[in-house]
């Protein structure tokens, strides 16, 4: 059980470097790695969510070095709701590619291993520096991915992409630069505890550096005006990989959640706080684009890119209003938008395969005729992403809603929520109507075959709508989870004395 927190690390490391192996064995033999791996990388997830749901934190010392000097793993409720998140979408993402995507790349099984690796290692680490190594880890991986069965649109997107990235770790390095050159330590707890007491001929560093990761950050978690790369570069990716990535910019999220709480909070002395004036109005700024690209979206796989944006303004509006409620609220929101999103992605794979004339173009009159079941799964998907009752959209936005009414802007706060909601709301009756119940002109034939989907094409569909519905039925207790995990976030000090607190262990029959 002491060993629990580096499994998330180490299971999807070691099914990669296996996977490279075997890059010359059967498909079979590999998809068989890829499902053991990512089944006990969910239970592993799961064991992490019960024991961190006890209130206290699981510190791990790799190489039994000292926190302050080594690198530390650290598992809250936060990070272990994020690492159950990650296995779910790595489990469905594996399970959509087995229908046939996982037979254009070599090294394709490879290549998710190691994402899986990156998101759960950046979703645990204790360390700025290690959160670089690992946002490169699942970079360097998602590159790969999203060049999978290429063609130009999917390359040029892919450039860009890693343009962008590559800018962005750069500027990462070197805010890191700039606070280990102040404080000596990159360790978030050590940070925390030092920047507290940095003299004043330093503090004008320090906050260009909080900001200068706060702009890392929001490239990757898709802040405006950092956002325009999302929306067309999920949409150029296989649906399958799409789904996984719908986790991806929640990293940056994160790392905002994160970082600026611990290691900017509110007893960062004169470093409090610095980049929390901007997130509120750029994040407003972020839904209001999200909302209206998703009602101008060409495709459903473009619809649901902009939706990630949108989600991420929440999120980014949430962290902005500040206190527990707000962040409780914005964590369950996040788990039930990144399930929503990931099943569209999903569903827009489906429509492609059935609808070969127009794919998931929403500029057509070629609806699918026959119906079911690819329409009920698009309602349940566009009712739980478009916050409406009973799912479990509904509940994130209603408390949300709560946490906005005591702000002293809480009036404009929701009637740009209530109004972006109104405006995804007729994106997605929209998208529909062109998909599946818009009648033919006359004369019109579709081309579309009518045979339904076969089961091992929509279960992994399935298990997101299904995980988004548990949500649903499950919200007191998750909500309630999420709550304590913002609880935690808004009291660094038990997060710092946990850390810096813990001892290396000793070796049996050595002298103390």
């Amino acid at each position: 059980m002491n060993h629990l927190p580096v499994l998330p690390v180490l299971i999807p490391l070691v099914a990669g470097a296996l996977l490279l192996l075997l890059h010359d064995a059967p498909l079979r033999l590999r998809r068989l790695v890829v499902a053991v791996a990512c089944l006990s990388l969910l239970g592993v997830a799961l064991m992490l969510v019960t024991l961190a749901d006890r209130g206290g934190y699981l510190v791990y010392q790799l190489g039994n070095w000292p926190s302050n000097v080594g690198i530390v793993l650290v598992v809250d409720r936060l990070s272990a709701l994020m690492v159950l998140l990650t296995a779910i979408l790595g489990a469905v993402a594996a399970s959509a590619a087995a229908g046939g995507l996982d037979t254009r790349q070599a090294h394709f099984h490879a290549l998710l291993m190691f994402q899986l690796m990156g998101i759960a290692g950046a979703f645990l680490t204790g360390d700025l520096f290690n959160l670089f190594v690992f946002f490169e880890v699942l970079l360097i991986a998602s590159y790969g991915l999203l060049v999978h069965a290429a063609d130009g649109e999917r390359l040029r997107r892919a450039t860009h992409y890693m343009i962008l990235n590559l800018t962005g770790s750069s500027l990462f390095l070197v805010g890191l630069g700039v606070l280990f050159g102040l404080v000596g330590t990159l360790n978030m707890a050590d940070l925390a505890a030092k920047i507290a007491a940095t003299p004043d001929e330093n503090v004008a560093l320090v906050r260009a550096a909080a900001l200068l990761l706060m702009v890392v950050f929001a490239l990757k978690g898709a802040l405006l005006p950092l956002w325009f790369w999302l929306p067309r570069t999920y949409a150029a990716a296989t649906p399958a990989v799409a789904a996984l990535f719908a986790i991806m910019t929640k990293v940056g999220i994160y790392a905002v959640y994160r970082v600026h709480t611990l290691v900017f909070g509110a007893e960062a002395g004169p470093a409090a706080g610095v980049a929390e004036p901007w997130v509120l109005p750029l994040g407003l700024a972020t839904l209001v684009l999200g909302a209206l690209g998703a009602l101008a979206a060409p495709s459903l796989r473009t619809l649901t890119g902009h939706l990630v944006v949108a989600s991420a303004g929440t999120l980014f509006t949430a962290f902005g209003v500040g206190g527990a409620d707000a962040l409780g609220a914005a964590l369950y929101y996040l788990v039930h938008s990144t399930l929503a999103a990931a099943a569209l992605f999903l569903l827009a794979d489906l429509v492609l395969r059935h609808r070969p004339a127009a794919g998931d173009c929403l500029r057509t009159d070629d609806a699918i005729r026959r119906r079911d079941p690819l329409a009920l799964a698009f309602i349940v998907a566009a009712v739980s992403i478009a916050a409406l009752p009973p799912l479990s959209g509904f509940v994130a936005k209603v408390a949300l809603l709560d946490a906005l009414a005591a702000h002293p802007s809480g009036a404009w706060l929701w009637t740009v929520v209530l109004a972006s909601g109104l405006v995804v709301i007729v994106a997605l009756a929209r998208a529909g109507s062109h998909l599946f119940w818009r009648p033919p002109p006359k004369g019109h034939v579709a081309t579309t075959p009518v045979a339904a989907p076969a089961f091992a094409e929509t279960a992994p569909l399935a298990a997101l709508l299904t995980a988004s519905l548990a949500l649903s039925v499950l919200a007191d207790p998750v909500l309630a989870y999420a709550r304590a995990a913002a609880a935690q976030l808004a009291a660094p000090s038990a997060y710092i004395a946990a850390v810096l607190g813990q001892r290396p262990v000793e070796r049996p029959g050595s002298d103390r």
